[in-house]
């Protein structure tokens, strides 16, 4: 079968092999709960609300990948959808890597969506991954600055830090996901691009490296991301309000 001809299939890779010690000791960051159930689990149905993901691929921490898998099997997520669960790498660019092997051969493009960021609404999924089908080869979902940004000199920890440069807000974005891509893309990036240290924390920063255009689309402001524990009563308000008035 060509390529023109091949029908489209999306997947959706979660990375969630991280710690989050931004959010304090305990469980890794994508297992604390959120309104009673795991921040994993809502970032999975977010997921797989999308009538166009048919396949979504968990990215556990190795220690902890069997108990993500009972786990998921405790909560209730579309039929519709296959959830894989396969073990992460030291970096975030590893377990993404680690995700992309995992797909089934027939997927054409892939979302890679942060744990999290469980309240992603589904029209914000459903846009990008009309984008892609549309014929961009990556998409990330973002949203204007409220804030003036300064670019500093970094100093060490609680250091006066000398400013370097004031960019125009106008021409910046805050950056979500789930991030969009051609998977051929994607892989291409994977395997052309190597990051020193912790690894790349941006798959579309990656792509541009390719000199691959990367198509950005309006975010939503619920898709923001739990790092501190101010966030998680951000998001413990914003399910409540949801359960309250949609039946979430």
């Amino acid at each position: 079968m060509s390529d023109v001809t091949r029908p489209h299939r999306t997947a959706a890779v979660i990375p969630a092999a991280g710690r989050g010690v931004r959010l304090g000791p305990g469980a890794p960051k994508a297992l604390r709960g959120l309104g009673g159930t795991p921040m994993l689990v809502h970032a999975v149905r977010a997921m797989a609300r999308s009538r166009a993901v048919s396949v979504v691929v968990v990215v556990a921490p190795p220690a902890d990948a069997a108990e993500v898998r009972l786990l998921l099997g405790e909560h209730a997520l579309p039929e519709r959808t296959e959830v894989l669960v396969v073990p992460g790498g030291d970096t975030r660019q590893d377990s993404v890597r680690a995700g992309l092997e995992a797909l089934p051969q027939d997927v054409t493009s892939v979302l890679i969506h942060d744990a999290a960021r469980p309240l992603v609404p589904v029209d914000t999924v459903d846009s990008v991954v009309e984008a892609v089908r549309d014929g961009a080869r990556a998409v990330v979902p973002a949203l204007p600055l409220a804030d003036t940004v300064k670019e500093v000199e970094p100093g060490g920890p609680g250091e006066p830090e000398p400013v370097v440069a004031t960019p125009e807000r106008a021409r910046l974005r805050a950056v979500q996901t789930p991030q969009g891509f051609d998977l051929a893309t994607l892989r291409e990036a994977h395997a052309a691009i190597a990051v020193a240290g912790e690894g790349a924390t941006d798959d579309a920063g990656m792509v541009e490296r390719l000199g691959v255009p990367v198509l950005v689309i309006p975010g939503h402001e619920e898709a923001f991301k739990v790092t501190r524990p101010l966030d998680l009563v951000l998001a413990e308000a914003v399910l409540a309000r949801r359960r309250a008035t949609d039946a979430y």
